[in-house]
């Protein structure tokens, strides 16, 4: 696997049960045979029906579940048999956005981003202020870090979810329905902010059903439907 690629699965099945370890016969096939190779730098969009496997296949890559069959490796991380003290490594190597924020409602900007870093080994605090400070003016939140997330406007709310998901120099970003709470000139902005992140190099993994927004910001579009993945051409399917 060379520098470039950040996701290579082949073969990849994914069983869903009660649990992470649920009895066999509990189990049920959600994702089958998959095949996926993202490089640095790449905006890919994932689409399908609610429940087509777009998030089981996110949670996959970060390894909240198993992968049954097949081969899969993440920012250089083998997901086959990946033990549990490797995983907080794994995720560090990413970033993941989800659709309700998950912010730190009790401290401001700054310190959503801070905190963050201090539990993920950051140590030097001439370094963490000034990388905070990068961040902050990648997603156009720099004059912004005092605020409270209460003080904050929800494409404000997400921006500062994407900034607290690139402070560790991610090769991987995945994104849950970023926009899918967001009205449509805010979803455009988020969109923005996804298009300068890609820009330096690091991929993005985008899950949405929001079509109208991949027609304004054309990328590689990937289907999901019976637990198969396909990549489209997204005219294609709207003539469908």
């Amino acid at each position: 696997m060379g520098n470039r690629r950040v996701v290579e699965l082949r073969g990849v099945s994914v069983y869903l049960g009660e649990g992470r370890h649920a009895a066999d016969g509990d189990k049920v096939l959600v994702l089958s045979d998959i095949n996926l190779a993202v490089d640095e730098g790449e905006l890919v969009y994932l689409i399908g029906r609610v429940g087509s496997g777009k998030s089981t296949l996110l949670k996959a890559l970060y390894a909240e579940v198993d992968i049954a069959d097949g081969e899969g490796e993440v920012v250089g991380f083998s997901l086959n048999g990946i033990k549990r003290r490797q995983i907080p490594y794994l995720r560090r190597s990413m970033g993941i956005v989800f659709q309700d924020f998950q912010l730190l409602t009790d401290r401001n900007v700054f310190y959503n981003l801070y905190d963050v870093m201090r539990a993920t080994g950051w140590s030097n605090d001439d370094d963490m202020r000034e990388r905070i400070g990068k961040v902050l003016r990648l997603v156009d939140l720099e004059n912004k870090s005092y605020k409270m997330p209460f003080e904050l406007s929800g494409g404000e709310q997400q921006r500062l979810a994407i900034a607290r998901a690139l402070v560790n120099k991610p090769r991987l970003i995945l994104a849950d329905e970023p926009t899918g709470n967001l009205d449509p000139k805010t979803a455009e902005e988020i969109m923005m902010v996804f298009r300068r992140i890609v820009a330096t190099g690091c991929a993005v993994i985008m899950s949405t059903h929001n079509i109208s927004l991949i027609e304004q910001f054309p990328s590689r579009t990937l289907l999901f439907a019976q637990g198969r993945l396909t990549e489209v051409d997204l005219q294609s399917v709207m003539e469908d």
